[in-house]
């Protein structure tokens, strides 16, 4: 366990002088994101638009509950604008607000949304309760690299990519870093992780490798979400968007992979523990059984969970409005185009991570370690 320990500070004191703010310097802040309180409706109105929606416009008193704007109250009034995803604010709600400078020098309000922290750290609170009662010191583990994980994402692969890096590269050397960390402090430092480690290493590299070959052919340039277009008025041209794209499948995929491969691995050495005179071959057909049939759930798993992310657009597209007429026309948009080529791509290297992880823990892994 002290082995562990070294090697997650190891990795926090290697990449701490990593920020996230890749400018450098101060600069003069003419916008400002603050806490407030809806202490009064002033105004409210409902109609409905030509499409049959409600538009909602308020005019609301807040009350500034941070920083410079606290007790001090200011009048938001949204009766000038229809906003389509504009909620209707109650007196107690809490809400983000943003403060900007207009032309004439006087400062302008707007209600960005629902100030949603509390709640999402209540939930975070009970996620964590829940997996240290049911996983114990595994699950406090698991923990303790669901926080190194993300400190590596924005602490070492966000900043590289802003600064010109090459996403695929940089997401790769991120996955392997976050890959041993996982697979080392929750199953510990023995041969059957590092087994697993490189297992996951491979099938990462054969998944890179296949996205970049498949996003050539379907043309894809990363520029299909309106994210990508936004990213790119804000970083100019230091950002690769299609590595970017690239990037994204590499981590997408890696959630998975660690599970199937630490899950064969786990049971291949199970398999040798309980009969030692099997033979190898006996051992890898078996697990191949077992991994094949947790394989075939997992696929299925992995498109559920692009579909899931997709599903408003997907259901824009059975509409069947134009331009999406018919199938061809669907699939040869960039949008879902890229989500094909993701999802598809992951599962190919998912596929390869079975055999190539029972094969290598059959002729490495013992026993007993």
């Amino acid at each position: 366990m002290k082995k562990i320990i070294l090697l997650a500070i190891a990795i926090f004191l290697l990449f701490s002088p990593l920020s996230l703010n890749a400018q450098g310097g101060e600069e003069v802040v003419e916008e400002a994101t603050f806490k407030a309180r809806v202490i009064e409706i002033l105004e409210s109105k409902k109609t409905t638009r030509e499409d049959g929606s409600i538009s909602i416009q308020q005019k609301i008193k807040l009350r500034g509950l941070e920083d410079e704007w606290k007790d001090k109250e200011i009048i938001f009034d949204g009766t000038q604008h229809d906003v389509i995803s504009s909620p209707e604010y109650k007196e107690g709600y809490k809400v983000l607000v943003n403060s900007s400078l207009g032309m004439d020098g006087e400062e302008n309000y707007y209600i960005i949304g629902y100030q949603r922290t509390g709640s999402i750290y209540w939930l975070a609170l009970i996620f964590a309760l829940v997996v240290i009662v049911i996983g114990r010191l595994k699950g406090l583990r698991a923990l303790v690299v669901l926080l190194l994980t993300f400190f590596i994402i924005l602490k070492f692969i966000i900043p590289e990519i802003l600064d010109g890096g090459n996403p695929l590269l940089i997401s790769i050397i991120g996955s392997l870093f976050i890959l041993v960390l996982s697979i080392y402090i929750t199953e510990g430092i023995k041969k059957s992780s590092t087994i697993a480690i490189i297992s996951v290493l491979i099938s990462l590299v054969v998944t890179g490798v296949i996205s970049v070959w498949f996003t050539t052919l379907t043309k894809l340039t990363g520029f299909a979400s309106d994210e990508a277009m936004y990213l790119v008025g804000l970083a100019g041209g230091n950002v690769n968007i299609k590595g970017l794209l690239l990037a994204g499948i590499i981590i997408g995929a890696l959630g998975v992979l660690d599970d199937v491969v630490v899950s064969q691995v786990s049971l291949v050495k199970e398999l040798k523990e309980a009969n030692p005179k099997l033979p190898k071959r006996l051992v890898y057909s078996q697990a191949m059984r077992v991994g094949i049939s947790h394989l075939s759930s997992m696929v299925n798993t992995l498109f559920l969970a692009y579909a899931g992310a997709a599903l408003p657009l997907l259901i824009l597209f059975s509409i069947k409005e134009p331009p999406f007429f018919s199938f061809h026309q669907v699939i040869n948009n960039e949008i879902i185009a890229t989500e094909i080529v993701r999802s598809l791509t992951g599962s190919i290297g998912l596929v390869l991570a079975v055999p190539i992880a029972t094969l290598l823990a059959v002729h490495f892994v013992k026993s007993k370690e």
